[in-house]
């Protein structure tokens, strides 16, 4: 699988704590060995996002990505309350 960040995803990440920036990389590698792996309660999503993905990076923030054959764009990161409300 290859990993792809938006610009818009980008954007969001460089505003986010190091801890949080860390935590995202190595979920970024689970992903990449294991793209159902129970830690990243990879799931899709509904609404606003319909079509789109979620993993969990730490208990409160997400990454959403889209995934197009084995190509995972990530577009956005962050709370769960910042994204889905």
């Amino acid at each position: 699988m290859e990993v792809r960040l938006h610009r818009k995803f980008l954007k969001m990440f460089d505003r986010l704590p190091q801890d949080i920036r860390r935590k995202f990389v190595e979920r970024k590698n689970v992903l990449l060995d294991n793209s159902f792996d129970p830690i990243l309660n990879n799931h899709a999503l509904h609404g606003e996002y319909a079509g789109h993905r979620s993993i969990n990076v730490t208990g409160s923030y997400r990454a959403v990505f889209v995934q197009e054959n084995e190509v995972a764009t990530f577009i956005a990161i962050g709370t769960h309350a910042d994204l889905y409300e």
